[in-house]
């Protein structure tokens, strides 16, 4: 049996997990724990074999943020993160899992240039919200050993049923427009079963290192799209009558260039990245995803 503690009670990805081990009633247990005052320093870590890392704040508009605001990013997904690990380790915790994202590598490229993640690329954030996470890395990074394994997983776009974040927002316009431009980029996503399963194996062959779980294939928008909407039982032409205007908004400075470039740029893992060879963790296909997610 492997005891499990998960900080942030309100997490997506926390919940799921927690929902997902109820699969194994037999091999884990699972307790929660809010991180959101310091009621959590009292808490005995030694009851458990594993902390289960997500809390913390999450991707905002970097445009719009107070000085306080950013600040508030480096305590609580920096010096929160690397705090919690050190009582793990202190209280003889074997393993520290932290969520952290594949924000640490800087934002997708423009709609019009391909961008692949390999093992020889650094990261370089360009916001504080990606800079605040792999301060996190590094601090925590360095108290693992051989008796406390710590394992960051860098994660793309996680997306299913209750997710938050772009793809409900693909979702809806799926549902509501009647045509989608075809434009042709690549995104690597992650359902959330297949992070939750990831996140078990990471657990029962106790590793140790940083991990770059993504779905079998890559990502269309424009197929996505689709793959929603036929989902919902509703006909999008996807066309590629409006391409050329959506490369040109993509060159334009400010948030709609942005936006645009969000949702049609190219940022992808090198599949060899992804590939773990002691168990499948990818058991959801991306069109099955989908049709869970919208189902």
């Amino acid at each position: 049996m492997k005891k499990i503690l998960i900080t942030g009670v309100n997490s997506y990805i926390g919940k799921s997990f927690e929902k997902w081990t109820l699969q194994y009633p037999d091999k884990y247990s699972v307790d929660t724990i809010s991180m959101r005052d310091d009621l959590w320093k009292e808490k005995v870590f030694s009851n458990y074999d594993i902390i289960f890392h997500v809390a913390g704040l999450a991707h905002a508009d970097v445009g719009k943020v107070s000085e306080e605001r950013r600040a508030s990013y480096y305590k609580v997904n920096r010096d929160l993160t690397i705090e919690t690990a050190k009582k793990a380790k202190l209280e003889g915790l074997k393993q520290f899992i932290f969520m952290s994202s594949i924000i640490v590598y800087g934002d997708s490229s423009s709609v019009s240039k391909r961008r692949v993640i390999n093992k020889d690329t650094i990261p370089t954030p360009t916001n504080f919200y990606g800079n605040s996470k792999l301060q996190a890395e590094d601090g925590i990074r360095a108290l693992s050993n051989d008796n406390f394994k710590v394992v960051i997983l860098r994660p793309p776009m996680i997306y299913g049923k209750g997710s938050k974040g772009n793809y409900p927002v693909l979702a809806k316009i799926a549902r509501k427009l009647p045509l989608f431009p075809n434009v042709k980029n690549e995104r690597s996503m992650l359902h959330i079963d297949n992070l939750c399963e990831f996140i078990r194996l990471m657990i029962d062959y106790e590793e140790c290192g940083t991990f770059f779980p993504q779905n079998t294939e890559y990502v269309k928008t424009a197929d996505m799209v689709g793959m929603i909407a036929k989902a919902h039982g509703k006909n999008i032409w996807i066309s590629g009558v409006y391409i050329w205007a959506v490369k040109l908004v993509g060159y334009m400075p400010g948030k709609i260039g942005g936006l645009v470039n969000k949702a049609f740029g190219n940022l992808v893992y090198d599949k060899s990245l992804s590939n773990y060879d002691k168990g499948n963790y990818r058991i959801r296909s991306l069109e099955e995803s989908i049709n869970q997610t919208e189902g």
